[in-house]
């Protein structure tokens, strides 16, 4: 998706620049390269699957080097959000206590609301499926709101959070019902 944002950006950046219409496949900010299939209006039609392949009008494909693309779309790419950060939270079996390494994540947690100056935070309550489903979803608000009051004791608005529990639903490892596996026992944290 974010590809598809790049690409689209190139065209309207380069659309006006004389020589046609340009299309520039980017990588996604996590390095990875999609594809994307252009035809021209003569119904020809070219795939663009490497970084920084481009084509124009005639779907002939070319590389740009990095140097032309920062060039060209440098300022643009600049001025892209951060990617959202998610955090993983681990609690104790049966309980709405942080493990040890969980509890050194909130300082991280907090730099990165701070770094994308975010007023969109979402806290995901999890368990996993030893004991009954409503005891389990019960469990899940507690652990969220664990969370949730921590960052905003470390300062974060409570108004920006958004808060969720899923229970035994959506487990990070599938296992049968009954089934003890600590990292099903979590709270995510996705800061955008």
């Amino acid at each position: 998706m974010k590809n598809i944002a790049l690409i689209l950006l190139a065209c309207l950046m380069l659309a006006g620049c004389g020589g046609g219409q340009t299309i520039v496949l980017l990588p996604d900010l996590d390095g990875h390269v999609g594809e994307v299939t252009v035809t021209s209006e003569g119904g020809k039609t070219a795939t663009l699957n490497q970084a920084n392949q481009a084509v124009t009008g005639t779907t002939q494909v070319t590389t740009l080097s990095d140097a032309q693309v920062q060039s060209e779309f440098g300022a643009a790419m600049a001025a892209q959000p951060l990617p959202t950060a998610r955090f993983i939270l681990h609690f104790h079996s049966d309980s709405s206590k942080l493990t040890n390494d969980s509890k050194k994540l909130i300082p991280d947690i907090m730099q990165s609301w701070r770094d994308r100056h975010s007023n969109d935070v979402s806290v995901i309550g999890h368990t996993d499926t030893v004991g009954e489903k409503q005891y389990n979803y019960d469990l899940s608000v507690r652990r969220a709101k664990k969370v949730r009051d921590l960052l905003v004791k470390a300062g974060m608005p409570e108004d920006i959070i958004e808060m969720t529990s899923h229970g035994e639903e959506n487990p990070l490892i599938p296992t049968p019902d009954g089934k003890s596996e600590p990292r099903n026992r979590r709270v995510e944290v996705l800061v955008r």
